[in-house]
C-alpha cells in the first residue's frame, strides 16, 4: 500500500526492505570513524587552516548533567542530584573557552550558538550569565546570530525562561517524547500536559524566534491510537519544529536502558505505522517534511534553507548556515572543520586534567583526505537538498562525475528501479518515496561503510 502526502509517500514494502543500519550522517565521515590517533597538533593544524578561509563561525556549548536519568537517553550525560558537580564544570569550560579561542581568529562573526546536554538548565542563572560573559569576551557575535538552547522543561520557570532571552538567546529546544503518562512512567520523564503548556506559552510571551520538540515512537506501552493523541496534542502546542526519532533500544551501548521493559515496546510493524501515522498527521497539518525526521512550518528557516538548496547537516542535525565552520566545548564536544573533525575527552576528570595541563582537551578526530571532503559534498547534499548537480561537483573538483562515482551510479540504478532516485545525466534526484530512505541512498556513496563495524541505528 502506497499512500500519497505532501513531499513525502510512505511505502511500507519498500520501508521494511531498505530498513537496515545506516549512519545518520551528521558528519561525513560518520563519528564512528574518529581515532585515538589524531592528535592536538592535528586540530591546531585545522583550526590555522581554518582561519585562513575567514569563514563564519558556529559554536557549541556541551552541559552534560540532569538530575535524573531518561530511560531512553542515549547521550553522553552525568546523572546527579547534588548541582555542586557543575561548579568545577563551568569554570573549565570557560577555561577551555578561553584557551581555544586565543587558537581562533576572532575576527571571524559567529552566526550560531547552541547550548545541549544533558540539561543546559540544570545550571543557576549566575552560571549561565558567567559562561555567556566568557563567550561574547572570546568571540565577536554577529547581530543577527541564532542562539539556541536545549531546556528541560520539568526544571524551568517563567523567570528562568525571560533570562535566557534577555541574555541573547533567541530559539528554544525541549524533549516532549510523548504525552501519555503511562509511558511517561515507563522511561521516567514524568511532565504533566498543562506544565508542557505553561513552558510553551512563557516561551511565547518572552518572544523566542523559534521552538523545536521532539517526539520518540517506539518507547514502551506505545500504540497507534496513544501516539495519535500525542501528534495531535504536539501540533496544538504548535512549536515551530518538530523533530520525531526513533527509539534505538540498544541496552548493551546505553545499560540505563535496561529499565525498560522490553516486552512492552511496540513491534516492529506497530512502529511502522505510527510513523506513518505521524507523517500523515504533521505533513496534513501546517508542517513540511524536511528530511529523516525533522518538520517545520513553511515559513521557518530549515524550510526556506531547504527551497534554497542552503541547508546543511553537523553534528547538531540540520543548520540554516551553510558556510559556518563548528567549535565544540565542553566535555564530548565535537568539532567540524572543513579538513578535520575533533572530539574532546568524554570524562570529565580526563577533560579537567587536559585543561589544567594547558592542553585542547582533545581525544580523538580524523583528519579528511580530499576523496572524503568530495564524498562529504555529496553525501551532504544528498541528506539536505535531496538533489545533486553533479555538474556543479565535477567544476569544483576537477572529475567526471559518472566515471569516478561508476560503482556507485551502478547502485543508484537498482534503487531508480524501487522508485527511491530519478537519474539523468545532471542530476541524481530524490523522490517522494526515496525521501523517508535517504540515508539509504547517501549510504551508497560512504567509503568507509565496508570497515566499519559498530552497530548502527536503523534508517528507519
Amino acid at each position: 500500500m502506497v499512500s500519497q502526502l505532501p513531499g513525502v509517500k510512505f511505502d511500507l514494502n519498500l520501508i521494511k526492505k531498505y530498513d537496515t543500519p545506516t549512519p545518520r550522517y551528521t558528519s561525513y565521515p560518520p563519528a564512528t570513524e574518529l581515532t585515538e590517533s589524531f592528535t592536538e597538533q592535528d586540530f591546531k593544524d585545522a583550526i590555522a587552516l581554518s582561519n585562513s578561509r575567514k569563514t563564519p563561525l558556529s559554536l557549541y556549548f556541551h552541559i552534560p548533567f540532569c538530575l535524573s536519568a531518561c530511560y531512553y537517553c542515549g547521550c553522553n550525560i552525568v546523572v546527579s542530584g547534588n548541582k555542586n558537580i557543575a561548579v568545577p564544570y563551568v569554570e573549565y569550560l570557560t577555561r577551555d573557552i578561553k584557551q581555544t579561542a586565543k587558537l581562533i581568529d576572532t575576527d571571524r562573526p559567529v552566526v550560531q550558538i547552541h547550548w545541549g546536554g544533558g540539561t543546559p538548565n540544570y545550571l543557576s542563572t549566575e552560571q549561565v550569565g558567567y559562561i555567556w560573559k566568557h563567550i561574547e569576551n572570546n568571540f565577536k557575535i554577529d547581530s543577527n546570530a541564532e542562539v539556541s538552547i536545549e531546556i528541560n522543561p520539568r526544571e524551568i520557570n517563567r523567570d528562568y525562561l525571560f533570562f535566557l532571552r534577555e541574555l541573547g538567546f533567541n530559539r528554544i529546544s525541549f524533549g516532549l517524547q510523548d504525552f501519555d503518562p503511562k509511558v511517561q512512567v515507563a522511561v521516567n520523564r514524568i511532565q504533566p500536559e498543562d506544565m508542557l503548556f505553561n513552558v510553551m506559552g512563557w516561551i511565547r510571551e518572552a518572544e523566542f524566534a523559534s521552538v523545536n520538540v521532539d517526539l520518540i515512537y517506539g518507547l514502551p506501552h506505545q500504540n497507534l491510537k496513544t501516539f495519535k493523541q500525542t501528534v495531535q496534542k504536539t501540533i496544538e502546542l504548535d512549536p515551530d519544529r518538530i523533530a520525531v526519532f526513533n527509539f534505538a533500544y540498544v541496552p548493551w551501548v546505553k545499560p540505563v536502558q535496561k529499565n525498560i521493559d522490553e516486552k512492552a515496546l511496540p513491534a516492529p510493524s506497530e512502529k511502522l505505522e505510527i510513523l506513518q501515522m505521524t507523517i500523515e498527521e504533521l505533513t496534513s497539518s501546517k508542517y513540511l517534511f524536511i528530511g529523516m525526521d525533522h518538520f517545520a512550518k513553511p515559513n521557518d528557516e530549515l524550510a526556506i534553507a531547504q527551497s534554497e538548496n542552503a541547508l546543511k547537516r553537523n553534528f547538531q542535525g540540520y543548520t540554516t548556515h551553510q558556510e559556518a565552520e563548528l567549535f565544540g566545548f565542553g566535555a564530548t564536544s565535537v568539532s567540524m572543520l572543513q579538513e578535520a573533525y575533533a572530539q574532546n575527552h568524554k570524562q570529565l576528570k580526563d577533560y579537567y586534567q587536559a585543561i589544567e595541563a594547558g592542553n585542547l582537551p582533545t581525544c580523538k578526530g580524523y583528519k579528511l583526505t580530499w576523496d572524503d571532503m568530495l564524498r562529504r559534498d555529496v553525501v551532504m547534499t544528498i541528506m539536505s537538498g535531496m538533489q545533486v548537480n553533479k555538474q556543479e561537483i565535477e567544476h569544483k573538483y576537477n572529475i567526471v562525475f559518472d566515471e569516478y562515482f561508476a560503482q556507485e551510479v551502478q547502485q543508484l540504478h537498482l534503487l531508480e528501479d524501487d522508485g527511491l532516485v530519478n537519474l539523468s545525466k545532471q542530476y541524481i534526484g530524490v523522490t517522494e518515496i526515496g525521501r523517508l530512505l535517504v540515508r539509504n541512498i547517501a549510504v551508497i556513496f560512504d567509503a568507509h561503510k565496508a570497515t566499519r563495524e559498530r552497530k548502527l541505528s536503523r534508517a528507519i
